[in-house]
């Protein structure tokens, strides 16, 4: 159910629009940035076993 927004309706859809494009971007970055940490960390573990063993 839409409330009505009035004249305000345009300048509200919009900002919740924008919302919504960077929490997606966030989820998005972070996402990505955790991926790569994993894979820095398997590198870097992987380069610790080869001068223990």
């Amino acid at each position: 159910m839409m409330p009505d927004l009035g004249k305000h309706a345009v300048s509200v859809l919009a900002a919740y629009g924008v919302a919504g494009v960077l929490i997606a971007a966030l989820v998005a970055v972070t996402l990505w940035q955790g991926a790569r940490m994993r894979r820095d960390l398997g590198e870097v573990e992987r380069r610790q076993r080869g001068r223990l063993g």
